[in-house]
């Protein structure tokens, strides 16, 4: 890496989420800080020879409470401070963090700096949190810089604990360890110990050389629809049958595996005719979908249902919102829905 003497600067982005968060003396439950405070928790990073400044939600949100509107917003400031600062990292919480990581991924077409999403599962007031660790590093690694015209790493990306992913690769994995983050299918970016390791050959370069493009419409008319066995054909039924529905992510088993009963590929089937888009996403953390390698997918084919191939729930349910955004015609979506945008699959 090329050490360069001008100070790289970073734009923090609250959103809330428990790092942003504090005990309350009255009822001793977590509750959001404001800004300010948090940042008192964190005098090291007066020490980094970054320039750093933030912008933050008003109020902070929970992020159970993540809508698309929310995405947008995180975008939009993203497109106003752009030509000012050199990477930003998000404050985010970590219930929906892998859903927003992979929004933004679409979003910002063209992407040439890092957005860099983080958190932790402790409040960054309190004792042992894993806060400052995640924070620090995620704006050393917002910052750096491969030569003096290019990041290290221009992706939407994930870091925690110690691992720099792939925003649109990650999963929540753990509910409760400071390692809460994985991508199963796709190679971590960067590892921190003593020193930060890059793996070259992860990052993805190629879509910097042209203006960012930021998108700003999503369709949130889809539904995540779980195969289980015994699961009726009255619920499947109901699902389709749900007004203004334009898109299903639908889990299978296995490589992408689905009961073989007539009703399922007759309901699939009438669905894709009125245009709803189903895509097939394995119920399994790692490995992919292989449509017609068992008897048990071949019907979803003849429904005309499309393959994630080896996507994530969090981008296959974003990437339709996204996509359903963007076009009305069903064909159109299924056609980009196969095809990887920003290395999702």
């Amino acid at each position: 890496m090329i050490n360069e003497t001008k100070r790289q600067s970073v734009l923090l982005i609250f959103t809330g989420g428990t790092i942003s968060m504090g005990e309350s003396q009255s009822s001793h439950s977590l509750a959001p800080l404001d800004t300010e405070k948090v940042l008192s928790f964190l005098p090291e990073l007066g020490m980094m020879n970054v320039d750093i400044q933030s912008v933050a939600f008003s109020p902070l949100i929970d992020s159970s409470d993540i809508t698309p509107d929310n995405w947008v917003k995180i975008a939009e400031i993203i497109e106003t401070y752009y030509n000012r600062c050199d990477g930003f990292v998000v404050l985010h919480g970590t219930d929906t963090m892998a859903y927003s990581a992979s929004a933004l991924s679409f979003m910002l077409k063209n992407l040439n700096k890092p957005v860099i999403f983080t958190g932790s599962q402790l409040p960054v007031g309190v004792l042992r949190s894993d806060a400052k660790e995640n924070l620090i590093t995620a704006i050393e690694l917002a910052a750096a810089m491969k030569s003096p015209e290019e990041a290290m790493v221009p992706e939407v990306c994930l870091f925690f604990e110690d691992k720099l992913m792939r925003g649109n690769r990650t999963t929540k994995r753990n509910a409760e360890d400071f390692n809460a983050f994985a991508s199963f299918n796709y190679p971590e970016l960067a590892k921190a110990g003593v020193h930060i390791k890059y793996n070259e050959h992860a990052i993805d370069r190629n879509q910097q050389i042209f203006p960012l493009e930021v998108s700003k419409h999503f369709d949130p008319n889809v539904v995540v629809l779980k195969l289980f066995p015994g699961i009726r054909r009255e619920t499947v039924h109901a699902i389709y049958s749900i007004e203004g529905l334009r898109g299903v992510v639908l889990e299978s088993y296995g490589s992408g595996n689905a009961p073989t009963a007539d009703w399922l590929c007759d309901e699939i089937s009438e669905a894709t005719a009125r245009g709803i888009v189903t895509a097939n996403v394995t119920q399994c953390r790692a490995g992919s979908v292989e449509m017609g390698r068992y008897e048990a997918s071949v019907n979803l084919q003849k429904a005309g249902v499309v393959s994630g191939r080896d996507i994530t729930v969090e981008a296959a349910v974003t990437k339709m919102m996204f996509l359903l955004g963007k076009y009305q015609d069903a064909n159109e979506v299924k056609k980009w829905f196969e095809l990887s945008l920003r290395g999702e699959m």
